[in-house]
C-alpha cells in the first residue's frame, strides 16, 4: 500500500539558532534576529523556544510573529515532574494558556531533573516515578482544557532518556510522545523502529541528525552532552546517522499529520554570525522538499 500524500508542515524552532534555557549554553541571538532568518529561509511556523525568550503578553507576541509572517505551533517546557506537582502545574499553566493565546497547538513537555542543564540526572525511586506520571497527567489534562495537545520529550538529562524508560513511560502513560530522533538515539533508542512500533502514540516531531560516533561518546560518559553540541554532535538533515528519510514515511505511513519541527540544537559563540546557523538549516529545509518530491513521484 503506497503511504498517504500529503504535504510535510513544517516549522523551525529557536534551538537552532542557540537559543537554549541552560545558563552559560552559549551566545543568545535577539529574538528579531532568529524571527528575521526564518523568515528569510521561507519558514512560516516555528515553536516558541524556552519560557521567557519571547514576549509574554499575547497581544505583543501575536503581533511579533505576525510582523515576519510566522505563526506558533507551540512550545518546549521542562518541568521537574517528579516533585512539588503544585509548583510544575503553575508553571504548565501559565505556558499553556500563553501557547493558547496565540494560536498554538501542542505543549511539549519533558521531565526534568530540577538541575541546570543536561549532563547530569539522579535517579528516580518509585514514588517519584509514579508522581512524575501522575504530574505528567495532570499537565495534559490542564493543557487540553486550553485546546492544546501534549506530548512527553524524551531528553537527554531528564528522567525519560533511555530505552528502558521510553518503553517504562509507554506502559505506565497513555500521553503521547514527542518523536525527537536526535535525543532518543542519543538515550539508545532506534528512532525508526519506535515510530514503526508505536505509530499511535506518536504525538509531535523534532527532527534532527546525529553523528552517531559522538553520540556514542555520550552515552558512555566519555563526553559531556553540552560539550558534543559545541562540536558538532547535530548534522543538518541527512548528513548524520539517522535514517530521516525512513523516519518520514514511518510516520507518514502511520497517518501522522502533526509538525515536523526541524531542531538542530546548536551553541553559538558571540563571534558565530547568525547565518552560520542559517546555512544549516537551509539544508535541512531543502533535503524535506527533495523528500516530499521523491514521494509525489512515487504516486
Amino acid at each position: 500500500m503506497n503511504e498517504p500524500l500529503y504535504p510535510l508542515r513544517i516549522a523551525a524552532a529557536p534551538i537552532s539558532w542557540g537559543v537554549c534555557e541552560v545558563p552559560g549554553w552559549g551566545h543568545v541571538l535577539e529574538a528579531e534576529a532568529v524571527l528575521a532568518e526564518m523568515a528569510r529561509l521561507g519558514i512560516t511556523a516555528t515553536e516558541l523556544g524556552p519560557p521567557g525568550y519571547l514576549p509574554d503578553d499575547p497581544a505583543v507576541l501575536r503581533a511579533l510573529l505576525d510582523g515576519f509572517g510566522i505563526r506558533a505551533v507551540g512550545g518546549f517546557l521542562a518541568l521537574p515532574l517528579h516533585r512539588a506537582p503544585e509548583d510544575a502545574l503553575a508553571a504548565a499553566r501559565r505556558a499553556a494558556t500563553l501557547f493558547a493565546a496565540t494560536g498554538a497547538e501542542v505543549l511539549v513537555l519533558a521531565a526534568a531533573t530540577g538541575l541546570d542543564g543536561y549532563d547530569a540526572r539522579p535517579e528516580l525511586d518509585s514514588t517519584e516515578w509514579r508522581t512524575l506520571l501522575d504530574t505528567a497527567a495532570a499537565v495534559r489534562d490542564l493543557a487540553a482544557a486550553h485546546g492544546l495537545r501534549t506530548a512527553l520529550h524524551p531528553h537527554v538529562g531528564t528522567h525519560v532518556e533511555t530505552e528502558a524508560e521510553v518503553e517504562r513511560f509507554l506502559a505506565d502513560s497513555d500521553l503521547d510522545l514527542c518523536l525527537d530522533t536526535g535525543h532518543l538515539l542519543l538515550g539508545g533508542t532506534d528512532p525508526v523502529d519506535l515510530a514503526r512500533r508505536y505509530p499511535h502514540r506518536i504525538g509531535h516531531v523534532h527532527l534532527k541528525d546525529v553523528r552517531a560516533e559522538q553520540a556514542a561518546e555520550v552515552r558512555s560518559g566519555a563526553i559531556e552532552y553540552s560539550e558534543a553540541v559545541r562540536r558538532g554532535l547535530y548534522a543538518p538533515l541527512g548528513e548524520g546517522d539517522i535514517d530521516i528519510a525512513a523516519l518520514v514515511r514511518a510516520v507518514r505511513a502511520a497517518g501522522y499529520r502533526g509538525w515536523y519541527v526541524i531542531e538542530q540544537d546548536t551553541a553559538l559563540r558571540s563571534t558565530d554570525p547568525v547565518t552560520s546557523a542559517s546555512r544549516d538549516a537551509r539544508h535541512s529545509l531543502r533535503y524535506l522538499a527533495d523528500l516530499s518530491l521523491a514521494s509525489a513521484s512515487r504516486r
